[in-house]
């Protein structure tokens, strides 16, 4: 498997490879090319013997241990930058950059410098300015390049270059076609490689495009949208440090794609990435059962946004008249007083951090009250009220073996500002004021509490008038435990209520910290799959980065999910509005042209308005289909299986079917991934067994699904066409 990207770094199997991927023509063209291959193997040998010094001297300078917080910083930062080396090894140089000028410049997955502390630059990283022109020089628009030449390596060997002359003659509309195409027709592992060997422009556009809104980017098949989305990652964390201490959030649409990520923004030299779906963003919280797609998309709503806003409201206290203990005696604050108090202290915060704020005032209020009595009372016993003096020196008096020098109250039978001070604070840690407010503004639970409102029928007409009877019945009577719909809903609510107590997140790793928040904002937010958000977890992605740094990559005609969106703009309006920007991939890497032929009738039944993307390859091999009976399914599923295997064997091979055919799929399909047309998204494989089109066209948002389905294979597509009965003897 692999994921919807466009392209891997990979070498060819020949080191004489032309532009065109055919064979040097002539013996002084084959020693050319020797010459060129010889060239860059010298340059790589070098760039890997400087690599490696760095990284001895960064392994001394790690070993030392660090004596305070500045030199623990220092180590971070070297840490890094170490991991980054050693990451290198495989692919550390690809590319080399021939200017007018004769200046001559190498592009890898690392900068490196000459020896010296003002070393010249050996080696450009691929995400700095200077190595852009790699990624976006035309023959139209040569940007000061003679030529662009694309280095392939295994190991540390050099095993082939492809030279594009940017002399104004245009031979092509692909960057390194020849090493794209190579790359393309390599076989899958099941894992996705980076691709910084082989971007193309319009997926570099998108790479670097500014980063202080949402960005939408809608591709096709094959256009390569994970692999801009992730490179992006690397981009931005590259060109702006200060992102890294806030981390990036990458959300996916499964575990399985996380799993098949995993290692392309390690290998590209980043770590302050958290990887999630949607459904795990709640630590300690976990999906437990499924639900139907009618409650899911009713509960996917925007109105639920503003529902959970008004019963979290309804649930703070109305202003009324206190009457506090204190040292024996009662006190009264007045309705009017608390008021004030509950409106300065909501003013927008969570519903536990505006309690807080309240406990607070409350406090300075009785200290307040309790001062004005006193005060009040001495003022009596000037007028000869002795009695009044003896109780109020007993309630008042101030803690009597401290042993402190007589000042204040002792002398006057005032209290000083430092006594007031204390007295507010021995008000602040006494435990039955803290049981009173707990009382009047209690400790909230977000899983209660959505539990409550979710069951109860009058709650939800009250709080959701716009869902129907009907919806309101179908939301109150699911059975326990959290759905995947559910999770945003929570979220919101914890939100709503705030953390009673912050905690202080631990970990030496920034990604580490984040990943144990539910609160942590981060610096950027990558959503992939994002046709399947529904508006409630487009709010969670927004509650993660309020600065609106978002890159969403999807495909809206895959979408799968239970909402009806079929736009952008109906996808994302009830949350982003139209505060976002829009970018488009348009060129199918992956799929072959054989089979992106046979998706335009499909995307018309699935209501497509959109234009497939135009496929740059051939595979060679057409799409085969074979017609069985219900009875003969599983036989011939497993003989086409092992048939494909042979045929694309050190590659893989994957089955896409109806889901009520995954069971009888899976007893006889036991070492390839058998997944329904949802599962397999994202993912893909050098051959695709699709059973039973049918059926998937069946399933809800089917021709959706079937579009997906079509287009995971990279070489070659077999169908098996189940008839609806078997057939007369």
């Amino acid at each position: 498997m692999r994921r919807d990207s466009a392209l891997s770094d990979g070498t060819a199997g020949v080191s004489d490879v032309t532009r065109n991927g055919a064979a040097p023509t002539s013996t002084a063209e084959g020693a050319a090319r020797r010459s060129a291959v010889a060239e860059e193997q010298a340059f790589l040998d070098l760039a890997t013997a400087r690599r490696d010094r760095l990284a001895e001297h960064l392994q001394v300078e790690l070993s030392a241990a660090a004596r305070d917080p500045l030199e623990r910083a220092r180590q971070r930062m070297l840490r890094h930058q170490y991991d980054e080396l050693r990451r290198a090894r495989d692919g550390l140089v690809f590319g080399r950059l021939d200017g007018l000028d004769g200046t001559v410049r190498h592009v890898g997955r690392v900068g490196l410098r000459e020896d010296g502390e003002d070393g010249e630059p050996l080696l450009v990283d691929w995400r700095a300015p200077a190595a852009r022109p790699f990624y976006t020089a035309t023959a139209v628009d040569p940007q000061g390049l003679a030529r662009r030449r694309h280095i392939r390596t295994r190991g540390s060997t050099v095993v082939g270059v492809d030279d594009e002359p940017l002399d104004g003659t245009v031979t092509a509309d692909l960057v390194g076609e020849g090493a794209l195409l190579a790359a393309l027709d390599q076989r899958r592992t099941g894992r996705m490689p980076t691709a910084i060997s082989t971007l193309q422009r319009e997926q570099d556009d998108i790479i670097r495009a500014e980063a202080s809104g949402p960005l939408i980017v809608q591709g096709g098949p094959g256009t390569g949208k994970t692999v801009v989305a992730l490179h992006r990652v690397a981009y931005l964390l590259f060109a702006h440090r200060t992102m890294a201490d806030q981390a990036v959030l990458v959300l996916g649409p499964s575990p399985r794609f996380l799993e098949y990520i995993a290692q392309v923004l390690p290998a590209l030299g980043e770590t302050a990435v958290v990887a999630a779906t949607c459904d795990s963003l709640l630590p300690g919280i976990q999906v437990g059962r499924d639900e139907s797609r009618l409650l899911a998309e009713i509960k996917g709503r925007a109105l639920w946004q503003i529902a959970l806003e008004s019963y979290v409201t309804s649930l703070l206290p109305r202003p009324r008249e206190l009457r506090l203990r204190w040292a024996g005696e009662f006190y009264v604050i007045t309705a009017a007083t608390v008021a004030q108090a509950l409106a300065s202290a909501v003013q927008g915060r969570p519903y536990h951090r505006a309690r807080a704020a309240f406990a607070e005032q409350l406090h300075h209020l009785l200290a307040e009250v309790v001062v004005e009595q006193r005060e009040a009372l001495m003022d009596e016993m000037e007028e000869g009220f002795e009695d009044i003096l003896a109780r109020v020196d007993r309630d008042m008096r101030h803690d009597h073996h401290s042993g402190r020098t007589s000042t204040g109250s002792d002398i006057d039978g005032l209290l000083s500002e430092e006594e007031i001070e204390h007295l507010r604070d021995r008000i602040a840690e006494n435990a039955t004021i803290a049981r009173f407010v707990e009382a009047w503004w209690p400790t909230l639970d977000a899983e209660t509490l959505l539990g409550e409102l979710l069951t109860d029928r009058t709650l939800l007409a009250r709080f959701a008038p716009q869902l129907s009877p009907e919806e309101i019945a179908a939301v109150s009577a699911e059975p326990a435990g959290w759905a995947s719909s559910d999770i945003p809903l929570l979220d919101a609510l914890a939100e709503l209520l705030g953390e009673v107590h912050a905690p202080q997140p631990q970990g030496e790793f920034v990604a580490d910290r984040a990943r144990r928040q539910r609160g942590w904002v981060y610096g950027h937010v990558v959503v992939d799959e994002a046709q399947e958000l529904s508006e409630m977890q487009w709010h969670m992605v927004l509650r993660r980065c309020p600065s609106r740094s978002i890159t969403a990559v999807g495909d809206i005609d895959q979408a799968e999910a239970a909402h009806r969106h079929t736009s952008w703009a109906q996808a994302v309006h009830a949350v982003l509005g139209d505060r976002w920007t829009a970018a488009e991939l348009t060129i199918c890497y992956r799929t072959p042209r054989e089979v992106m032929a046979l998706t335009e009738p499909v995307l018309k039944k699935a209501g497509s308005h959109n234009t497939s993307p135009r496929a740059v390859r051939s595979s060679g091999v057409a799409p085969w289909e074979l017609t069985v009976t219900p009875a003969e399914l599983a036989g011939t599923a497993a003989h086409a299986v092992r048939r494909l295997q042979q045929r694309w064997q050190g590659g893989t091979v994957g089955v896409i079917a109806p889901a009520e055919r995954i069971a009888e799929l899976l007893a006889v399909l036991s070492d390839v991934p058998v997944l329904t047309a949802t599962q397999s998204k994202g993912l893909e494989w050098d051959a695709t067994l699709l059973i039973d089109l049918h059926g998937i066209a069946d399933e809800p948002r089917g021709w959706n699904g079937l579009y997906v389905a079509l287009t995971r294979c990279t070489q070659e597509l077999g169908q098996l066409i189940v008839t609806r009965r078997s057939p007369h003897p």
